[in-house]
C-alpha cells in the first residue's frame, strides 16, 4: 500500500503557476485585510512562489497547499496569521511552513492558543526562531519547530542543535538551515533572494521527505528527535 503524500501548508505571498521551479500545487486560498477567505493567491511579491519552490525542489512528492497572508508589502496581521494557522490545522496539513514572524513578545499572547490547536491536530509549525540576534514569535514559542539561519550549511541538509532560550539560562533544540534558496542559472547567489525565509524553507523540504513513511511523528519535539536521527551533525 502506498502512502499517503505528505501535506503541507506554506503560508507566505501565494504562488505564481505555472513555474519552471513548481509546476504545480494542491490547493491555494488569501486572506483578506479583513480575514475574508479568497480564491486569488496569486503571489505580486515572488517571496511565496520562491519559498514554495525551494520547498518543492527537496519535497516534490508533497501535496502543497498554499496560504496568501502577504499582498503588495511582506507584512501581515496577527489576526490574519491566526486565521492562516487555523485554517492549516483545521485542514489536517501535516506541517506548515512560516518563514515570517513578529519580534514583538506581546503577539505570543495572541498567537499561543492558535499555536495549541496546531499541537493538537498533529499539525507540525516549521518558522524563523530569530532573525538578526532577535527572537520571533512564533517561532521560538514551545510547540513550534524553530530554525536559525548558518550561511555556511549545505543546502541539502539541515542539522540539529542547541540554542539558548530567550531570557533562560537553559537551551532548547532548534534546526539550523541554509539561508539560500534554489540557485537560478547564471544568477549570483547574491543577487537572488536569501535569507531566514529560506533556512525556514529548506528545513521543511528536508522534514517533508523524512515524513513519509512516518505517521507517528506529529509534534516538533518528535520532528526534532527524527532530524536529529536522519541527519548527519554538521562538521
Amino acid at each position: 500500500m502506498k502512502d499517503k503524500p505528505i501535506t503541507l501548508a506554506v503560508v507566505d505571498s501565494g504562488v505564481n503557476i505555472p513555474h519552471p521551479h513548481l509546476p504545480a500545487v494542491q490547493s491555494g486560498i488569501s486572506f483578506d485585510r479583513e480575514g475574508h477567505e479568497q480564491e486569488d493567491f496569486t503571489d505580486l511579491l515572488g517571496h511565496g512562489t520562491a519559498v514554495t519552490s525551494a520547498i518543492y525542489e527537496k519535497a516534490p512528492d508533497t501535496q502543497i497547499s498554499v496560504v496568501k497572508v502577504f499582498d503588495q508589502q511582506l507584512a501581515t496581521s496577527v489576526p490574519i496569521l491566526v486565521r492562516a494557522l487555523d485554517w492549516a490545522s483545521e485542514h489536517h496539513m501535516r506541517l506548515v511552513n512560516l518563514s515570517l514572524g513578529t519580534p514583538n513578545e506581546i503577539r505570543a499572547y495572541d498567537l499561543a492558543p492558535a499555536v495549541e490547536r496546531a499541537v493538537e491536530r498533529g499539525t507540525i509549525i516549521v518558522s524563523a526562531r530569530a532573525n538578526e540576534e532577535q527572537f520571533w514569535y512564533p517561532g521560538c514559542m514551545e510547540g513550534v519547530l524553530g530554525v536559525v539561519l548558518n550561511w555556511e550549511h549545505p543546502r541539502e541538509s539541515v542539522s540539529v542543535i542547541k540554542a539558548k532560550e530567550s531570557s533562560k539560562t537553559s537551551s532548547v533544540r532548534v534546526v539550523s538551515a541554509s539561508g539560500y534558496p534554489r540557485p537560478i542559472p547564471g544568477i549570483p547567489t547574491s543577487r537572488n533572494l536569501n535569507g531566514i525565509s529560506f533556512a525556514v524553507a529548506n528545513t521543511t523540504g528536508v522534514l517533508a521527505t523524512l515524513l513519509i513513511d512516518r505517521p507517528d511523528v506529529r509534534t516538533a519535539e518528535a520532528a526534532l528527535d527524527l532530524l536529529s536521527e536522519e541527519m548527519p551533525p554538521l562538521e
